[in-house]
């Protein structure tokens, strides 16, 4: 077991959530339900009429959504093994012992706020894997999420270029100008070869730090196969899921609305404040299929998809914990790796205050 590990944080996993926050979103939704109240909108009976339609979801739906969500957990948890094993080659890493911590970061994301579940999954792989240490796992979880990264370009850059009129509105039409379409291609492709050789200059700077996380980089085909193959096939489990639910409630399941509800979540959680960005995903979903279904029916959609995925990510995680380590010690790791995330969380935090504060004082000395 390596140097990460820690003692469980005094009082225990539960009583570190922030009550206060808590406290403080209930006060504001309710100041919010009487105001709308006073301007005419009968709140209670949109959340009942919400409700009924969340609800109305057939169990032939339900299975295909939560089977499909399983392979989407499963298989971007895959994409990890060959990670760490590349980096520890004489570590013994079990191969549901990956899969069971990336459950786990999953399903602590769906309630937890700033991302902890994932820094609680890098503290679970340094438990169980001998000689492992944070800049390593750290520098693993950035070759993770390459695909990602590239997959979420993709989906902003067909949402960009799906918009009716995009290139009317600034070039005309398209087909009157060709030489300016064969311009725009050449230069965007110098552009993402300018933009990748400035991702790869800065993984060989992340490889000098932590090189046994990107490790399988070295080995090309290794992270085709092992690495992208797997999170793809995640990928394309995670638009399955969506497609499955919105088909369920009756919203035409397209390629395009399927990707702007990608999109929409991905927006939300970036500028999320809520734990599992409840709230805000709603309105960005909502907002996305404004034009192919009404906003009651997009609500209800999206509360029932997350409401339910993130009810049966905890129920897959606790089954994968113990059968990894078994009931009393998957509950000590996570409760272990939970406190040493929320120290490294607040570090982060305490970081990004410290670099703003400095850029302010440089600022004002340059005014000055």
């Amino acid at each position: 077991m390596s140097e990460a590990v820690a003692t469980t944080p005094p009082g225990g996993f539960l009583r570190r959530i922030r009550w206060k926050r808590l406290v403080i979103i209930a006060v504001v939704v309710g100041v919010c339900w009487v105001a709308l109240d006073l301007l005419g909108w009968d709140v209670q009976a949109w959340f009942r009429q919400v409700w009924d339609t969340m609800t109305e979801i057939s169990l032939g739906y339900l299975i295909a959504g939560l089977a499909l969500q399983t392979v989407q957990t499963v298989l971007t948890g895959i994409g990890w093994i060959a990670i760490l094993r590349y980096g520890y080659p004489e570590a013994d890493i079990p191969a549901k012992s990956v899969v069971a911590a990336y459950a786990v970061g999953v399903a602590l994301n769906g309630w937890l706020p700033a991302n902890i579940g994932t820094f609680v999954t890098l503290f679970m792989f340094m438990a169980f894997i001998a000689g492992s240490t944070f800049p390593g796992v750290f520098a693993g979880f950035l070759v993770q999420k390459i695909f990602f990264t590239i997959a979420g370009t993709f989906v902003y850059l067909y949402l960009f270029l799906s918009v009716p009129g995009s290139f009317d509105r600034e070039f005309g039409n398209a087909t009157d100008h060709p030489g300016l379409v064969v311009l725009i291609v050449v230069l965007g492709a110098v552009l993402l070869v300018a933009l990748g050789r400035i991702f790869w200059k800065q993984v060989k700077k992340l490889w000098e730090k932590a090189k046994v996380g990107g490790r399988v980089l070295s080995y090309p085909r290794a992270y085709l196969a092992k690495v992208a193959l797997p999170q793809f096939g995640g990928w394309l489990a995670k638009l399955g899921v969506t497609g499955v639910f919105m088909a369920a409630y009756g919203i035409p399941v397209t390629f395009h609305n399927i990707m702007s509800v990608i999109g929409s979540n991905s927006l939300a959680n970036t500028v999320s404040v809520t734990p599992g960005a409840v709230g805000i995903t709603q309105a960005a979903n909502t907002a996305a299929l404004s034009g192919t279904t009404d906003a009651t029916t997009a609500t209800a959609y999206s509360l029932g998809q997350q409401l339910i995925t993130t009810t049966w990510n905890q129920i897959f995680a606790i089954v994968m914990l113990v059968w990894a380590f078994g009931w009393t010690g998957g509950k000590l790791l996570v409760r272990s790796s939970y406190g040493q995330a929320r120290v490294k969380v607040d570090e982060q935090k305490q970081a990004r205050a410290e670099k703003k504060a400095a850029a302010k004082q440089a600022k004002a000395t340059e005014d000055a």
